[in-house]
């Protein structure tokens, strides 16, 4: 019965199969670029710290990147990258589950770069970088939410070719009383030599 099967033009949960594949497109490019943001944000210096020496020596002056102080950034932007990739890779509930984790990890990533803006008061901080980290988390997270709310209807990796591969077996020539190809398709044709057969014998 055809009444059971989604149509090609439509994803599992009844969608147009573009509209999917467009939301899916959208979020793994907001996890990716919001990751990648935040990946070089925690690589720059967010805090300078002068300790002063007795005169006539200058003070000494020590850098910190956003990884010296806040390492955890670091590693939540690489789980971030690889989250994006499985968006990609899973489907359904799975893929839920992902975009519920890349949420949280997004929303870690974004308390990281808010952290860097105001909760280093002791040194002399550049607003940038932190400010760059943030936002990369919100795009993470961004991405997480609208793949748990609707990842489980978007098309996964691979279906376009399943459908086609499908369509092409339903489409395959029958045979005839003999057992012989009765189709003139050259996909049939070469079908049909691979089995042994002569596809110009009727």
């Amino acid at each position: 019965m055809t009444g059971d099967r989604p149509e090609d033009g439509a994803d599992a949960g009844g969608a147009p199969a573009g509209t999917g594949r467009r939301a899916l497109t959208v979020a793994v490019l907001l996890g990716l670029a919001g990751a990648g943001l935040a990946s070089y944000a925690v690589t720059r210096t967010w805090a300078v710290e002068l300790t002063p020496r007795a005169a006539p020596l200058p003070p000494t002056r020590t850098t910190s990147t956003g990884g010296d102080l806040l390492p955890w950034v670091t590693a939540l932007a690489l789980v971030a990258l690889a989250g994006a990739g499985a968006v990609l890779a899973t489907r359904g509930a799975v893929r839920r589950l992902v975009g519920v984790l890349l949420t949280l990890i997004g929303l870690g990533i974004a308390a990281g770069g808010g952290y860097g803006l105001v909760g280093l008061s002791d040194v002399d901080v550049g607003p940038g970088w932190p400010l760059l980290c943030l936002a990369g988390g919100l795009l993470v997270a961004a991405g997480g939410a609208s793949t748990a709310a609707g990842g489980h209807r978007w098309p996964a990796m691979g279906a376009r070719y399943d459908r086609s591969t499908g369509a092409a077996r339903r489409a395959a020539p029958a045979r005839g009383a003999d057992g012989r190809v009765g189709g003139a398709g050259t996909a049939a044709a070469w079908d049909a030599l691979d089995r042994g057969e002569d596809p110009t014998v009727n």
